[in-house]
């Protein structure tokens, strides 16, 4: 007996060291993924002042949004909604919200100049919670991002500057107007701001 709980108690100490790396290891995966997007990023911004083709405005896009779940932010977004609406109109709100996203990304190019440092990341399974502080012109912000492991690769679930999370943010002004006016006015709504991206 005293030497089934010796090996019982072994075994899950190997277990739990084993996921101690594991995580460990994720956690220098996840890093080394957003350092690798920010590095790109700023090669294509360039020094300060720069000009930027339509060429370049659409790779910067690319890549900022590149690691977004852009059908996980529209379920926060949207929350019950989402699973009560048709599946034309979840695919049509999918891509409404992230051309808005898209779009608000460049809309200040200098932000993405600022120095990145990881405070911490926190891995439970599949959800990762990413800290980070960015300094810009001597005012540091704190950017956090909430990730999940899909399809074999972390993507970015939602992401917050100075605590305000994009989707979270959205699921309020959302909820605000389905509550007063439906969901049909908001679609018309996101439509209009679409097309002027």
């Amino acid at each position: 007996m005293r030497r089934f709980i010796t090996l019982f108690m072994f075994t899950f100490m190997i277990a739990g060291m084993a996921m101690n790396v594991t995580a460990q290891t994720d956690a220098a995966g996840i890093q080394s993924l957003l350092e690798e997007r920010d590095a790109e990023i700023k090669e294509i911004l360039g020094p300060e002042g720069s000009e930027y083709s339509d060429e370049q405005r659409e790779t910067l896009k690319t890549i900022i949004n590149g690691i977004i779940d852009f059908e996980a932010m529209s379920k926060t977004a949207l929350d019950d909604t989402y699973e009560e609406i048709s599946e034309e109109s979840r695919k049509e709100f999918v891509d409404l919200f992230s051309t808005i996203i898209r779009d608000n990304s460049l809309t200040k190019l200098d932000i993405y100049r600022a120095e990145v440092s990881y405070n911490e990341i926190e891995i439970e399974g599949e959800d990762a919670l990413v800290q980070t502080m960015a300094e810009l012109d001597d005012v540091r912000t704190p950017v956090n991002y909430k990730m999940k492991w899909k399809d074999g690769e972390w993507v970015i679930i939602d992401m917050s500057i100075d605590d305000v999370y994009t989707a979270e943010s959205y699921h309020r002004q959302f909820q605000r107007i389905i509550a007063r006016r439906g969901f049909d006015a908001l679609m018309e709504s996101l439509r209009k701001r679409a097309a002027r991206a």
